[in-house]
C-alpha cells in the first residue's frame, strides 16, 4: 500500500506530493549548501519545491494559471534580488547557477503535483549531479579541442537530424531494404567509435579496455571490430589494446544472446546455454592471455585519431549491411523454410540478433525443434565470427589478424563442439 492509498478519502490525500517535493528540494539544497557563494541552501530549496507544488495545486483548483506563473516570478525575483544586494560592491560570482537551480526546483515541485513524480525525481538527480561535478565538467570542456566538438556535432546530426526523418519501412526487392535500419547501423558505428575515443581520453588504454569491449559487444561487436581494426592499422602501439577490445566485444555477444533468449524463450535455455557457455569459456581463456600481455605495456600512448566519428567507415559499412540484408532475403525466398540454416549463415555475417530472434519466435510457435533453433543461432554466431575475421584480415595487418583469430576461433570451436554433442 502506497501513501496515496493510505490517505485515500482524507484531507491528507495530497500529502505525498508535498513529501516528494520536500525530498527534491532537500536533495538539491544539500548540494547548494556546500557552495560558499550560494545564497540559497537546504531550507530555501526545500521551501521553493513545496511552493511549486502549492502554486500548481492552487492553479488547478482555482482554474487560474497565474498562481503558477506568479509563483515562479516571485521565486526568481527574490533570488536575483538577494544576489544583487550582496554583489553590488563586489566582484564575486553573480550566482546565476543558483538562480537557475532554484527556478528548476520550483518547476519540479510543480510537475510533482501534475503526477509526473518519477520524471521530477530523475530530473532532480540529474540537476544535482550537474551542480556537484562543476570542476570535472569544466575540466572536460577545457580539454575538448575543435576536432572533438566537430565530431560530437557530426554524430548529433547523424543521430538526431538524419535518422528521425528516414522512413522505417521496407523497400526494394523482397522488401529487404529499410533506410532507417541501415542508417541506424551507420549511427552505431559512429557511436562506438566516438564513445571509445572519449573512454580512451578519460580512462586510459588499459583501464578502459574492458569497458570498451563490453560496451562494444552490447552495441555492435561487428562495428567495434571494424572501428578498432582501423585504429590499429594507424598506430602500431595501439594493436594490443585493439585485440583485447575486439575479443571482449566478441565474448559479450554470447552473454547478450543468453540474456535475450531468457526473455524471449526461456524454454530454450537448457539446450542453448551449454553451447554458448562452451564458446564463452574457450574464448575467455585466450582473451585472458592477451589481457595479460596488454598489462605488460607500461607506456602506450593514445593513438592519433583524425575523426572520432569515423564517418567514411560507417557509411561504407552501411552499404555493406544493406547488401547482406538483400542477399539474406533473396536466399530465404528461394530456399523457403528449409533454407533457415543458409539464411542464418548469410544474415549472421553482419548481425546475429535478427536470426536469433527469428529462430526463437519460430521455436515458441512450435515450428522449430529445440535442436534446430540452437543450430540456427549457432550458425549465425559462427558466420558472424568468420565475417569479423575476414574484416580484420582485409583492413588490418597480419599481426592483429592471427591474434584476434586465436580468440575468435576458440569461441567458434567451443560452440561447434557443443553443438555437435547436442545434435548427436
Amino acid at each position: 500500500m502506497n501513501l496515496e492509498e493510505l490517505f485515500q478519502g482524507s484531507e491528507l490525500f495530497h500529502l505525498p506530493h508535498f513529501v516528494t517535493s520536500l525530498a527534491i528540494g532537500l536533495l538539491i539544497g544539500i548540494e547548494r549548501e556546500r557552495s560558499s557563494a550560494a545564497k540559497a541552501g537546504v531550507r530555501t530549496f526545500a521551501l521553493a519545491a513545496m511552493f511549486g507544488t502549492l502554486a500548481a495545486m492552487l492553479s488547478e483548483k482555482t482554474g487560474a494559471p497565474w498562481f503558477l506563473v506568479g509563483g515562479l516570478l516571485i521565486v526568481g525575483i527574490m533570488t536575483i534580488t538577494a544576489y544583487v544586494r550582496t554583489n553590488a560592491d563586489s566582484t564575486t560570482d553573480p550566482g546565476t547557477t543558483t538562480v537557475v537551480a532554484i527556478a528548476i526546483c520550483y518547476g519540479l515541485g510543480a510537475i510533482v503535483w501534475y503526477g509526473d513524480t518519477t520524471l521530477a525525481v530523475m530530473l532532480a538527480i540529474i540537476a544535482t549531479i550537474l551542480l556537484y561535478f562543476k570542476a570535472e565538467l569544466h575540466g572536460i570542456t577545457q580539454n575538448l579541442g575543435r576536432r572533438d566538438l566537430v565530431s560530437i556535432l557530426q554524430f548529433a546530426v547523424l543521430t538526431f537530424i538524419i535518422l528521425p526523418i528516414l522512413p522505417d519501412e521496407e523497400y526494394g526487392p523482397y522488401q529487404a531494404l529499410n533506410p532507417y535500419q541501415i542508417w541506424l547501423m551507420v549511427v552505431l558505428i559512429s557511436g562506438v567509435s566516438l564513445s571509445g575515443y572519449v573512454a580512451l581520453r578519460l580512462l586510459g588504454e588499459r583501464h578502459g579496455a574492458v569497458l570498451l569491449g563490453l560496451l562494444g559487444g552490447l552495441v555492435s561487436s561487428t562495428a567495434t571490430t571494424l572501428v578498432y581494426t582501423r585504429l590499429s592499422s594507424n598506430s602500431q602501439c595501439f594493436v594490443q589494446l585493439a585485440i583485447v577490445v575486439i575479443l571482449i566485444a566478441n565474448l559479450t555477444v554470447l552473454i547478450r544472446l543468453a540474456l535475450v533468449s531468457s526473455v524471449v524463450s526461456v524454454n530454450i535455455l537448457p539446450q542453448l546455454l551449454p553451447v554458448l557457455g562452451a564458446g564463452l569459456l574457450l574464448g575467455i581463456g585466450v582473451t585472458l592471455y592477451w589481457w595479460y600481455r596488454l598489462r605488460e605495456h607500461s607506456d602506450m600512448p593514445v593513438p592519433e585519431i583524425n575523426n572520432p566519428t569515423e564517418l567514411r567507415t560507417a557509411a561504407g559499412f552501411g552499404v555493406l549491411y544493406a547488401i547482406v540484408l538483400f542477399l539474406a532475403a533473396w536466399l530465404s525466398d528461394v530456399a523457403g523454410v528449409h533454407g533457415l540454416y543458409a539464411v542464418a549463415l548469410v544474415s549472421g555475417l553482419t548481425d546475429v540478433d535478427a536470426i536469433t530472434l527469428t529462430s526463437l519466435r519460430l521455436f515458441e510457435l512450435g515450428k522449430l525443434e529445440a535442436a534446430e533453433t540452437v543450430t540456427a543461432i549457432s550458425l549465425g554466431i559462427i558466420s558472424n565470427i568468420a565475417f569479423k575475421i575476414g574484416l580484420i584480415a582485409f583492413i588490418g595487418n597480419s599481426f592483429i589478424v592471427w591474434r584476434c583469430a586465436t580468440g575468435m576461433l576458440a569461441t567458434a570451436a567451443g560452440i561447434g563442439l557443443a553443438l555437435i554433442v547436442l545434435v548427436l
